[in-house]
């Protein structure tokens, strides 16, 4: 048989609940698949044990897989078994019905060892539903039923790995070879990976936060991107399935991919934000557009006014409306406003007609234009529509600092924010002193001003810097 992988590793895991977070493995098994590079017999090796996960198993799921607390109670800890896993594992496709679950829990493991863990991932479910797309069902139990196949312990991680194993080997006896490995590469999106860069590029990007840059043969970067999954979002660049035609430009520019890791996904938006500024890719479109971004200023006659953010400094926000990515997109905001609120466009200087203004005439404006409103009262009015966007006043009196926590603790960022602005990101006591004793100027970028209004408002925890807070920082 001619697999469509090296080597298989059909994975299933049993565990204390559904969060990898805050759950753990109670049971694990692993079923190996090689096939010989000259076309022997396959090897198939299985490993499975009980799981210690150092927490109680709710009655629910003790019920559901028969893996009791006294069944575990003297069962190895994963770190007992890390390295067998690993073994079973190392080089491997990782194969599992709903796949995302069995990855994460085995990753969270490798995690709180302070292992990092990654695989390229098959989903047998993803797998199912594009060779039988009739099907009502993709299910383990509609999986099994559907091809008449054996699987004697239901919700124990051997039979439900070994299952997967007799799966796949129904799909090589029911359809074409090249039919099932399209649709491997289809469910994998196997990255097409332009021709001058190695075929291990992604090997070296972590499954974690941060920035990425596409280099071509000169030294400012093509192309500045950011994500929660680097390696997962470089790779769906090159996904031959769904690119877009700016990522076929990059593939025939391209020539090295360089990627900054962040503890979160906060530290990914401000870095690319102060990069794209900085280094001006020429893919970079959107953000690179920063001289026409500003704010609207409602003066003493309450005509809303478009005043561009290089024409105020940061401690000045407060109070204003915004921030807008160009005058076109603060006068479509107020156009919205006006249509939502009944607002008058003369009033608010968008139409410069004599008599009613164009809404009015439909009975779409509450009347400023032909006395029927008040200056004051249309002003009240403006300004509550104008709510949400207010620019609150800075809450600190002086700089504060934001901890940003890695997926597992391993990494810690500390971003020191003043007015809006972002000053930088520390990884260490040392250099957040540095960074709090001597800040550059607060720089005003319209694009890290809406992200860390934005973040105040989800109500994200930051500390006031004082005297006590850098001591302990980071």
């Amino acid at each position: 048989m001619r697999l469509f992988a090296p080597a298989l590793a059909f994975v299933d895991v049993e565990t204390t609940g559904m969060g990898a977070h805050a759950d753990a493995i109670t049971e694990i098994a692993i079923v190996r698949v090689d096939a010989p590079p000259d076309g022997g017999d396959l090897r198939v090796r299985a490993f499975s044990s009980l799981v210690n996960p150092g927490m109680p198993i709710p009655p629910e799921i003790q019920a559901m897989t028969r893996i009791t607390d006294g069944m575990v109670r003297d069962a190895p800890r994963f770190a007992d078994i890390s390295r067998t896993v690993t073994t079973f594992l190392h080089d491997a496709l990782f194969v599992a019905h709903n796949a995302r679950f069995d990855y994460a829990f085995i990753k969270h493991a490798f995690a709180r060892l302070g292992e990092r863990f990654s695989a390229r991932v098959l989903c047998t479910v993803k797998l199912s539903r594009r060779l039988f797309p009739d099907a009502q069902a993709h299910g383990l139990d509609a999986v099994i039923a559907r091809h008449g196949l054996r699987c004697p312990e239901r919700h124990r991680a051997l039979s439900d790995a070994s299952v997967l194993w007799d799966f796949v080997q129904v799909l090589y006896r029911e359809h074409e070879v090249d039919t099932i490995e399209s649709c491997v590469r289809r469910v994998l999106r196997t990255p097409s990976l332009p021709a001058h860069l190695p075929a291990n590029v992604l090997d070296d990007i972590p499954e974690a936060p941060g920035v990425y840059l596409f280099y071509g043969d000169n030294a400012l970067p093509l192309y500045i991107g950011k994500s929660r999954n680097l390696r997962e979002r470089v790779g769906a660049h090159f996904s031959s399935d769904h690119r877009s035609s700016t990522d076929l430009r990059l593939s025939s520019e391209i020539r090295r991919i360089e990627h900054h890791e962040t503890a979160g996904e906060f530290g990914a938006l401000v870095r690319e934000a102060a990069l794209v500024k900085r280094l001006m890719p020429a893919h970079n479109h959107a953000l690179r557009r920063k001289r026409d971004a500003g704010v609207i200023d409602l003066g003493c006659d309450h005509v809303p006014r478009f005043v561009r953010v290089d024409a105020l400094d940061p401690a000045e926000l407060t109070g204003h409306y915004g921030p807008f990515a160009s005058r076109r997109h603060a006068r479509e905001t107020l156009l919205d406003l006006a249509r939502e609120h009944r607002l008058c466009a003369k009033a608010l200087g968008l139409e410069h007609r004599t008599g009613p203004c164009f809404a009015r005439q439909i009975e779409r404006c509450a009347g400023w234009c032909v006395g029927q409103e008040s200056a004051l009262e249309h002003a009240t009015r403006l300004r509550e529509a104008l709510g949400s966007w207010t620019i609150p006043p800075w809450p600190f009196p002086g700089m504060a600092v934001l901890y940003e926590h890695g997926e597992f603790g391993e990494r810690v960022d500390a971003h020191v924010l003043r007015d809006w602005c972002w000053l930088g990101t520390a990884r260490d006591q040392s250099e957040l002193a540095r960074l709090i004793d001597t800040p550059p100027a607060p720089e005003l970028d319209i694009d890290i001003a809406r992200l860390i209004i934005k973040t105040i408002r989800r109500g994200t925890r930051m500390h006031a810097v004082t005297a006590p807070e850098t001591s302990g920082a980071a």
